[in-house]
């Protein structure tokens, strides 16, 4: 396992990976255009070579995929090719995507349309860049066991990016979907969270929050999970100053964890 950080679209969020002694950045796209990535590519490229520091997975949340009618919004699609095709040219291992689901057509025809989306950047994507959902509720719904047994089961190819986060504040089990799953997971976000009585308090740095953290890097040791533990630093609270040095506090955590130090 290999520890890297969420990190801005441009030459410098990969100096500052470096700069945090970390070795693998990852990039999440949300924007509807684009276009300026590209035009940071170069940049990108030319300080992942300095700094010496590699992409470790590309994402896109939250934006629809498929339309009310059921129907694959092609424009989108292109643009999910297209961030593959960065991922490629770069070196990076893993794309990761939602999947929304349409209230106006039946729980089936989601899947049949769903299924036929990820097919289509899997075959795209081919051996270069493995592609996966991921466990995030924004707006999508392939978050837990029900769904990945259809999807991983249909699709071999398709992996999972794994946040325990997202099962804790969904009300599942992180440790039982680790430990049954783990063998599919393509990539894993190290995030904090609090929830006491119910109540979500705050995400704070990963290794400062309820989740037992020794035990989930076991259970994923066990699992063989070799890839990347990307930190996402989410706090509303943990800003500034402190959040810099929660950032500090979670690599220097982590590190121990994975015998670095």
């Amino acid at each position: 396992m290999k520890l890297g950080i969420i990190t801005s679209h441009n030459a410098d969020g990969i100096k500052y990976v470096r700069d945090l002694g970390l070795g693998f950045a990852e990039m999440d796209v949300n924007a509807e255009n684009i276009d300026y990535l590209f035009a940071e590519e170069a940049g990108i490229a030319a300080a992942m070579k300095e700094h010496n520091v590699s992409l470790s997975a590309v994402g896109r949340w939250g934006i629809a995929k498929i339309a009310d009618d059921g129907s694959i919004i092609e424009s989108e699609q292109k643009k999910e090719f297209t961030l593959i095709d960065f991922c490629r040219r770069n070196g990076c291992p893993v794309y990761m995507l939602t999947m929304n689901y349409v209230n106006s057509i039946s729980y089936f025809s989601n899947l049949k349309s769903s299924m036929s989306y990820l097919e289509a950047l899997i075959n795209y994507a081919g051996d270069d860049v493995k592609v996966c959902v991921v466990n995030c509720h924004w707006n999508n719904y392939i978050t837990g066991p029900k769904e990945w047994s259809i999807f991983l089961g249909h699709l071999p190819k398709l992996g999972i990016k794994f946040d325990s986060s997202h099962s804790i504040n969904g009300g599942g089990d992180y440790r039982a979907e680790a430990a049954d799953w783990g063998d599919r997971f393509y990539h894993v976000h190290l995030k904090g969270t609090i929830n006491i009585g119910g109540r979500h308090i705050d995400d704070p740095p990963a290794g400062l929050d309820m989740t037992n953290w020794p035990e989930l890097i076991s259970i994923l040791r066990a699992k063989k999970y070799s890839g990347v533990l990307s930190l996402e630093p989410h706090s509303a609270v943990w800003q500034g100053e402190i959040g810099d040095k929660g950032v500090r506090y979670s690599i220097d955590y982590f590190k121990k964890l994975l015998f670095e130090v």
